[in-house]
């Protein structure tokens, strides 16, 4: 039987992820569209995002935060090109994107001295393998993998190298010690459910040092540079972005702060996250055909709920199988307009991937789980 009753919102895509609840495109009637972000309304906007950013995360007084390109991914490259390769780098990875940072690093920076911690997807490498003497580059949450780093006990006070913490499913939605993070980003459209194209990215006043005290052996482009002669270019964390930003984009980001506002700040907007996971935590203890992709229960991510089918019958099936079935599953949600984008990524395990940040509504989903019980019938008896 289906169920009688529908999430109110069928959007669960863990990015581009729902917009903040109450959401109307009218909120951005005051955006500043067809001025110069140069101009002092653009400039006085973009620090606003600035100011409220630094202000919500609870940021150190002489931590820095700059509006950047390219997203998340702008961010973290922007980093790993202007201060990677002044010693030994420790790359931490146990999904998609942590590898995709060892990718380029090897790659395209072509380091020497990089030592890979690997491990498989629903589980973290060994932490204890990290050397305070070497930078070291993490995600904080792998979205791919569903599974997060539990704390900053494994980054040493007294360490030499710097940290760069790829915080794109975090920021917003988890605790993060900000006195062990050195380089930290994030973009617009994870946690805050904002829209695409812009990265944030954090500097600690270790970055600045290793920023104006050290120059790479190979050209950077004008996208990526943060300093000029030896100097960091502070107008970036004032406002004045090294590339033209959108400003509607902006408006959007400055509504969804003003929103966290209301339901807390950050400590109201970790609590709706994880009253979500507790939601979905209860279901999967409660039910015999799924469980969590991690394998530990304290790195369980309270914002990209990656999930595995565990039924014999499943995981009994080849691969190709384990995919077909799984992807159907999240296509029989789609087509009842029940849950939008919930299939696991590309290259993680078959299954699920629920995202349960704090702008998804925690009545959506204890509506989506008898139609997640439901799918799942329907896919069972095909494969019977």
């Amino acid at each position: 039987m289906l169920p009688e009753k529908r999430p109110a919102s069928p959007l669960f895509s863990s990015g581009p992820c729902a917009k903040r609840p109450g959401w109307t495109i009218k909120n951005l009637e005051n955006a500043p569209l067809g001025r110069s972000h140069r101009a002092a309304i653009g400039k006085s906007r973009l620090k606003d995002a600035i100011d409220k950013t630094h202000a919500m995360l609870g940021l150190p007084e002489d931590y820095l935060v700059g509006i950047v390109p390219g997203s998340d991914t702008g961010a973290v490259e922007m980093a790993l090109w202007s201060m990677l390769g002044a010693r030994g780098v420790d790359m931490l990875a146990w999904e998609s994107f942590g590898s995709g940072w060892i990718t380029d690093v090897t790659k395209q920076l072509k380091l020497d001295d990089v030592r890979k911690i690997e491990a498989p997807y629903g589980e973290l490498p060994d932490l204890s393998l990290i050397d305070p003497a070497r930078d070291v580059v993490f995600t904080w949450n792998g979205t791919t993998s569903g599974v997060k780093v539990p704390n900053g006990d494994w980054i040493a006070d007294n360490r030499a190298g710097l940290t760069f913490c790829d915080a794109t499913s975090a920021a917003f939605a988890m605790d993060l010690p900000w006195d062990k993070l050195d380089v930290t980003t994030f973009s617009w459209q994870k946690v805050m459910g904002g829209e695409g194209a812009h990265g944030m990215i954090i500097l600690s006043p270790r970055a600045v040092e290793r920023l104006e005290s050290y120059t790479p052996s190979w050209p950077l482009p004008k996208i990526f540079r943060l300093t000029k002669n030896g100097k960091l270019i502070s107008g970036i964390f004032k406002g004045a972005t090294i590339n033209t930003p959108s400003m509607l984009c902006v408006e959007d980001y400055l509504d969804t702060l003003n929103w966290g506002e209301t339901v807390g700040g950050l400590k109201g907007l970790i609590k709706r996250s994880e009253d979500n996971l507790a939601v979905l935590r209860n279901w999967v203890e409660k039910t015999d055909w799924v469980d969590f992709l991690a394998v530990d229960p304290a790195t369980v991510s309270n914002t990209s709920v990656c999930l595995k089918i565990t039924a014999s019958w499943f995981t009994e099936l080849s691969d190709d199988d384990q995919t077909a079935a799984a992807k159907k599953l999240a296509s029989l949600l789609d087509e009842k307009g029940v849950a939008y984008d919930i299939g696991s990524y590309r290259d993680a395990p078959a299954g699920l991937r629920i995202w349960a940040g704090s702008t998804i509504e925690t009545a959506d989903l204890n509506d989506l789980i008898p139609w997640l019980n439901w799918a799942y019938g329907e896919v069972h008896s095909i494969y019977k």
